[in-house]
């Protein structure tokens, strides 16, 4: 073997290096970003509807980088003492706000107001448990789910407020939607930012 060749096989040795470190240092970055940054967690079930369907599937930002929770976040959590599996809600009330709910009316207050809630699929008829008024105490949250009467939230005497180190994170992308309800379709414009 002359020279020439000696100096083009050890040159192929460095670029094959070269892209096995590449490719085991992009993996790593993934597993990084997808332990400590944000996760990607499916819904599921029917408590979410119409905003968020049965096996849509979210990136959701970990709560160690999130954790200052406010009015219409949509987030993640598990208390397994409730149910093992994650439960994906929105939050209606933060620390130190007052929740109220008329259920003959449907309607649910915080501090006093009734919130406009345009993203709900029905009223709030449903009692699970929970006294009202109910103030949240601090460093927990208020949920409920948006298909409100389909939904076992913070109205659940279990769940009751939910303490934030129990929030899994955020959700803040729709990566990909389950089927739709009751066409059985997959919408792929549903693609994006959640709100």
């Amino acid at each position: 073997m002359d020279e020439k060749q000696q100096e083009e096989k050890k040159e192929s040795g460095r670029e094959l290096y070269e892209w096995v470190q590449a490719l085991v240092g992009s993996v790593l970055a993934v597993v990084l970003l997808f332990t400590f940054v944000i996760r990607l967690i499916g819904v599921d079930g029917h408590s979410m509807v119409p905003t968020l369907q049965h096996g849509d599937r979210l990136l959701v930002l970990n709560s160690m980088l999130y954790d200052d929770y406010k009015y219409g976040d949509i987030v993640v959590l598990r208390k397994e003492t409730f149910l093992e599996e994650p439960i994906v809600k929105r939050v209606i009330a933060t620390a130190g706000q007052t929740v109220d709910i008329d259920f003959d009316e449907g309607v649910v207050y915080v501090d006093g107001r009734a919130l406009e809630e345009d993203y709900i699929n029905e009223r709030t008829y449903l009692e699970e448990g929970t006294e009202f008024p109910l103030t949240v105490p601090e460093g927990s949250i208020f949920v409920m789910g948006d298909n409100r009467n389909r939904s076992s939230d913070s109205r659940d005497s279990r769940l009751g407020t939910v303490d934030t180190r129990y929030v899994i994170g955020k959700a803040v992308f729709l990566a990909f939607p389950g089927a739709d309800e009751e066409t059985g379709k997959k919408d792929l414009k549903r693609i994006g930012v959640i709100a």
